[in-house]
């Protein structure tokens, strides 16, 4: 077996890494950088703040619902790296109408920026919608089997570090600079998608169902009658949708509870991104390339404590004086900075030593001509989870649950995606 990292030198998965790479870092940096205007300069309240994040997380998640049975389909029927090469020439497109929407904001015409940068999302959303199954499904081609896991290790971790460097850079450039940044950064993936080796079609042709609703139905069905998969995707589902309702709160909770200034709700957010990336590496090195659910339970009950260590120590803070932020430099000179950051490190590592093993499950489990559906049937399931999550955020922030408080039913939510970890190491015993 290649040593993960020598992954990194072969054209059979550089080109894809630094394409996915490249995608993830500017869809957060383009993300980012829209929460953090509108959290910092556009709203002035918690509520309607946490209410923009959930609509837009929302949005964001939409399109897999919609057209991610459409996306496996066409990725099982059709060169993967043709498929990719389209995304990538639409993703210059959609960074088009999202830099309008920026510069729109910033000029004072918030309503219309408003309206193209949520457009922006939505679109980004499908973006990611026919991407995400290639991702995963095109390692089991292109790779040996001994390699998968560390592919899709090597993937995970490049995911959350280039969200890490695209969350960081959003909090300390202008929107100006943004809107330019995305634009360019959507190029070079451009030329990155281009040297995608070529990944055709095995078995069958399909016959295309351009119905999404009963195109999902019959993807979904024909997914989890499969015991391993359904607890795969079941836990997968969990993770991501407590995994939203931590971006939905994060930037309020930083501003308002912690109160310091949006270069440090980037910190919050990268140091996610690190710990996911860091727990990604670490499950690949205690599992040894063996793709097993062993550590799932343990990772993701850890990681309910972090959480909970995290909302009692977010308790203890003490705020800056009325009116006033405090700036990174403040913020790491309080008592109780580097306990928060150290536990919110740890919620990420353990995270990312849970999920990563179960999206080697998805790819490995059926045939590689099934493995694109395989991946989109995950993808609808997940992000209906994920939907239902940042809808049940604004509705219990509705009833005047606060940021604090709603971090125990994230905690109590790892207990569930335990259990089902647990039943998914016993069924594939």
């Amino acid at each position: 077996m290649l040593n993960a990292l020598g992954l990194l030198k072969e054209r059979r998965f550089l080109p894809l890494f630094t394409t996915q790479f490249l995608g993830a870092f500017n869809d957060n940096l383009f993300k980012q950088a829209m929460v953090l205007f509108a959290t910092y300069s556009i709203f002035n309240d918690a509520k309607a703040e946490q209410g923009f994040n959930a609509l837009a997380t929302g949005l964001s998640t939409l399109p897999f619902i919609l057209f991610s049975a459409l996306a496996g389909q066409l990725a099982d029927t059709n060169d993967k790296a043709k498929i990719i090469r389209i995304v990538k020439t639409a993703e210059i497109l959609i960074m088009l109408v999202g830099a309008a929407g920026l510069l729109l904001a910033k000029a004072g015409h918030t309503q219309a920026g408003i309206v193209f940068m949520l457009g922006a999302i939505f679109l980004l959303g499908v973006h990611s919608t026919f991407l995400g199954p290639i991702k995963y499904a095109i390692l089991p081609q292109h790779l040996g089997k001994d390699d998968v896991l560390g592919g899709t290790g090597l993937v995970e971790a490049g995911t959350y570090i280039a969200i890490l460097m695209g969350t960081i850079l959003a909090g300390y450039i202008s929107i100006e600079t943004a809107a330019i940044a995305v634009l360019v950064v959507a190029g070079i993936g451009w030329f990155a998608g281009r040297e995608v080796p070529p990944a055709p079609r095995e078995g069958a042709n399909l016959e295309i169902n351009y119905n999404p609703f009963t195109a999902s139905w019959r993807l979904i069905s024909a997914t989890m009658h499969i015991p391993r998969l359904f607890l795969a995707i079941c836990a997968i589902s969990f993770f991501w949708t407590i995994g939203a309702v931590l971006i939905i709160i994060f930037p309020p909770l930083v501003k308002n509870l912690l109160t310091t200034t949006q270069e440090v709700a980037s910190l919050f957010t990268a140091t996610l991104s690190v710990g996911i990336a860091i727990g990604s590496v670490v499950i690949n090195s205690l599992l040894k390339g063996k793709i097993s659910a062993k550590y799932g339970p343990a990772s993701v009950i850890a990681m309910g404590v972090c959480v909970v260590l995290f909302s009692t120590l977010v308790r203890m803070w003490t705020p800056a004086a009325a009116g006033q932020y405090y700036d990174w430099r403040e913020f790491i000179a309080q008592p109780t900075a580097i306990p928060v950051m150290l536990s919110l490190l740890a919620i990420a590592i353990t995270g990312g030593m849970f999920v990563v093993p179960l999206y080697a499950f998805l790819t490995t489990t059926v045939t590689k001509d099934q493995t694109a559906r395989t991946v989109a049937a995950n993808n609808v399931v997940n992000c209906t989870a994920m939907t239902i999550g940042a809808a049940a955020v604004i509705f219990i922030s509705s009833l005047g649950v606060t940021p604090e408080n709603m971090l125990m039913l994230v905690a109590g939510m790892c207990l569930i995606a335990a259990w089902l970890a647990h039943k998914l190491h016993q069924a594939c015993d």
